[in-house]
């Protein structure tokens, strides 16, 4: 499997996937809503931190092209529209130690809100100790499956 690499910026996201958002509409993260739904589709979310890492490779921009899994019209709220969401596997290295992690896709245009640019991915991980907002991360991605531009 080639891997490409890509530098990224650790930066603060909308906090609404870890559940610390003070305006969430969510009882609970996100993520920790969603996780039954995707184990019950086939994927487990279990060995990841119930949050997402907000990884900016500005300027440069990428797009899902062939994820390893995408799940359509997921009904993980009962108070809102169902949601698509694909996820490809990658790789963060942080302090010279390599974490196993997924790109996580919520589809924009079934998306509710909280959006982000096509800079910034957004990436299931295992908690990483010592990352701070502003670290510099080194990002692999699959060429085959998310295209960096």
């Amino acid at each position: 499997m080639a891997w490409q690499t890509v530098i990224g910026i650790l930066k603060r996201g909308h906090q609404v996937a870890s559940g610390q958002a003070k305006n969430s509409p969510y009882t609970a993260g996100t993520i920790t809503l969603q996780t039954p739904h995707f184990q019950q589709l086939g994927l487990d979310l279990s060995l990841y931190f119930p949050g997402t890492l907000n990884i900016s490779i500005a300027p440069k921009t990428f797009r899902p092209t062939q994820p390893r899994y995408t799940f359509a019209h997921v009904q993980w709220h009962p108070d809102f529209a169902p949601e698509t969401f694909s996820f490809s596997p990658c790789q963060i290295e942080h302090h010279q130690r390599r974490y196993d992690g997924l790109i996580y896709y919520p589809h924009p245009e079934t998306k509710l809100g909280h959006f982000q640019d096509d800079s910034t991915l957004e990436v299931l991980a295992p908690w990483i100790p010592n990352l701070t907002y502003g670290d510099r991360l080194r990002l692999s991605l699959l060429p085959t499956e998310v295209t960096v531009e």
